[in-house]
């Protein structure tokens, strides 16, 4: 019997292509990719940290701005497309609890909230049929929102996003340890996830998809973690460098063209490491500059201008305005090994045809 993806399935939604587009701030994950990865079967996510930030000055409302960018992103991908479409949402944000409740005012199909224990996220959506999907990075941390969400709201994820330490972006791991590929293996933590999840799957009849995100890069890595038992995967890295994707070429060609001595574990101004490509931004503040802030908002709750070596927000923007000097760029560790630009459809159709020929090995 031939074996194949299946679509994942939360509740009433149903994901064709189990693959679930990362939320990549600032200003990647924006409609033009959402809605070509939604399109395709999968499911496009939209970032929502930063789409209020290229207002500069003292007069910028800092959580009307955001939620009226958020806003558009979700009009913009609902003109394109009638697949499914999310949103990320950092639970360390200070305006968090206005971008779940715009999300789910405005009926996207899911929330993925991470950076963070997002321990009060039922809450802001109320009876909102948008599905919630959580971020964890340890069993532990799975059990606690379960529990918490239960208690307080009688209510059960829809599904459990498990990263990785090999993701991109900030991540909830030491700085040592992102550094040890081989200690605190997404293998190890997904297998542990699936264990807890599966206790309480038997114990309120429910079930409770389990989703691999972090390093995940082709069709034998996606076949691995079915095979373990997860419903379906996330991945960001790879589709930075498609047609659709709304960022500078520039931006797409350091990505084609990093290896992996370029590839740094940095110490955020939010108080997490994280992953990125050497910029000559990163050079300047590990040789201890500090770069000058001015600060009109603040965005992230961990956050103090006072003391912060430079603003990660200014830095991500950076990025997408193409000033790759003055950027941070976040990526997944497996980033060098991408060679080329394809189209959102090619990527996809590798990835399910790889897959495919992965699960039919004996």
């Amino acid at each position: 019997m031939c074996k194949k993806l299946t679509p994942l399935v939360m509740g009433d939604l149903e994901i064709k292509v189990p693959i679930i587009l990362g939320g990549m701030g600032v200003q990647i994950s924006t409609a033009p990719l959402v809605g070509a990865v939604a399109n395709c079967g999968g499911a496009g996510t939209i970032a929502s940290v930063g789409l209020g930030q290229n207002v500069h000055g003292s007069d910028i409302d800092f959580v009307k701005d955001s939620r009226e960018g958020l806003e558009r992103q979700i009009d913009e991908a609902r003109k394109v497309t009638k697949g499914a479409i999310g949103v990320n949402i950092l639970a360390a944000l200070t305006n968090y609890e206005d971008l779940a409740r715009t999300s789910a005012r405005k009926n996207v199909d899911y929330i993925i909230s991470g950076a963070g224990l997002p321990l009060k996220l039922p809450e802001y959506v109320g009876d909102s049929k948008v599905k919630l999907l959580p971020i964890v990075s340890s069993a532990k941390a799975a059990d606690l929102i379960i529990r918490t969400w239960k208690k307080r709201y009688d209510r059960l994820p829809d599904a459990i996003v498990v990263e990785g330490p090999l993701a991109g972006g900030h991540l909830a791991f030491k700085p040592e340890d992102l550094l040890d590929n081989k200690k605190n293996s997404l293998e190890d933590i997904v297998a542990s996830v699936l264990k807890t999840v599966k206790e309480y799957e038997e114990k309120f009849n429910a079930k409770i998809p389990v989703i691999a995100a972090g390093g995940i890069f082709d069709g034998k890595d996606i076949a691995k973690f079915i095979k373990m038992g997860v419903s379906g995967v996330q991945m960001a890295t790879r589709f930075v460098t498609t047609v659709e994707c709304d960022v500078p070429e520039s931006l797409k060609q350091l990505y084609i063209k990093a290896s992996e001595k370029d590839i740094v574990i940095i110490n955020s101004p939010v108080g997490l490491p994280g992953r990125a490509i050497n910029t000559k931004l990163i050079d300047k503040v590990k040789s201890g500059e500090k770069i000058k802030i001015r600060c009109y908002y603040k965005c992230l709750k961990t956050c103090d201008a006072r003391t912060a070596p430079y603003c990660i927000a200014e830095a991500l923007l950076n990025a997408v305005r193409g000033n790759l000097d003055e950027a941070v760029v976040f990526c997944g560790q497996n980033v060098s090994k991408i060679k080329e630009i394809v189209s959102v459809k090619e990527l996809i159709d590798e990835l399910v045809e790889e897959t495919n020929t992965e699960l039919n090995k004996k």
